[in-house]
C-alpha cells in the first residue's frame, strides 16, 4: 500500500518518521498546510477508511497540480497492509 501526506518543499522534516516536528515547522512558517488540505478534501464520518484515504491523496494531487508557486510536494511510502 502507498500512503500519500503533503508537505512544503523547505520543510526539512520527514512527516512519516517525524510529524511532531515536521507540524511545528510548518506552524512556525505559518502555512498551515493541515488545514489547506483539510479545506479541499471533502469527507463525512460515514466515509468508509478506503473512500477516506482516496480523498486524501485526490486533494493532496490537486493542491501539487494547482502548486504555481512551487511550495508544496506530494510524499510517498510504501507501507504493508496488516492481515488482521
Amino acid at each position: 500500500m502507498i500512503e500519500a501526506m503533503l508537505t512544503t518543499t523547505d520543510n526539512p522534516h520527514d512527516p512519516f518518521e517525524d510529524f511532531v516536528e515536521w507540524l511545528a515547522f510548518d506552524t512556525r512558517a505559518g502555512y498551515g498546510t493541515l488545514s489547506y488540505l483539510a479545506r479541499i478534501v471533502v469527507v463525512s464520518d460515514e466515509t468508509s477508511d478506503s473512500d477516506y484515504n482516496l480523498a486524501i491523496e485526490a486533494g493532496i494531487d490537486e493542491i501539487v497540480d494547482m502548486n504555481i508557486n512551487g511550495l508544496y510536494a506530494k510524499v510517498t511510502r510504501e507501507t504493508v497492509e496488516s492481515e488482521i
